[in-house]
């Protein structure tokens, strides 16, 4: 059984002001910290989708990167995981547990979550509409693993957009589980977050 992985660091960086996958933490470029923590927690094979070294050309949109990802990646993979460049300090050990999760066979994906800490508000315009009730609710981290032929059927069956790919495949009826995150697994989008992840590291 082989299991593959997607670094996907395509992305201009708007929010953040720069191209989030040439920034370094502690010396090293943020993409090389998600293909190491891949390949430290079990993954076979790693493409990196973006402009740095070895890396494939990306797509307009984040899905776009993740279909050409898709189509580079072992003919023999049962399973695939996709991994945002920006979150640099996934741990080997959320990897492995994403595989595992995946390898007991009766899910066609895994998104690692954490739970959301705080009130939740609905607005409209300036006025609060709702308090939001969080007692479901959790934020969606990667990587996200996947069985790789349902991740493809539904990169090619949705045309529109999509946050992650775990919404497509719910979108095309996959099961998708889930695993318990971290919350040191942040995301880098803004500047100020990079003080935070070298805070952590």
């Amino acid at each position: 059984m082989s299991i593959s992985g997607i670094v996907v660091a395509a992305g201009l960086g708007r929010r953040f002001g720069a191209m989030k996958q040439h920034v370094e933490l502690d010396g090293v470029p943020l993409w090389q910290w998600a293909r190491r923590a891949l390949i430290e927690g079990g993954v076979d094979e790693v493409v990196v989708v973006g402009p740095v070294e070895g890396g494939i050309a990306g797509g307009e949109r984040r899905r776009d990167s993740v279909a050409a990802g898709l189509g580079e990646i072992s003919d023999q993979a049962t399973f695939v995981l996709v991994h945002d460049a920006a979150r640099p300090l996934a741990s080997a050990d959320l990897v492995g547990r994403v595989i595992k999760r995946l390898e007991q066979g009766d899910v066609d994906g895994v998104v690692p979550v954490v739970p959301v800490r705080d009130t939740l508000k609905e607005v409209s315009g300036q006025d609060i509409v709702c308090t939001v009730d969080r007692l479901n609710l959790v934020t969606a981290q990667t990587p996200q693993g996947f069985r790789v032929s349902t991740l493809a059927r539904a990169h090619a069956s949705i045309t529109g957009d999509a946050s992650d790919d775990a919404s497509m495949v719910e979108a095309v009826g996959g099961t998708v589980a889930w695993v318990t995150g971290h919350p040191g697994n942040l995301k880098l989008t803004y500047p100020e977050d990079l003080k935070v992840l070298e805070a952590l590291l």
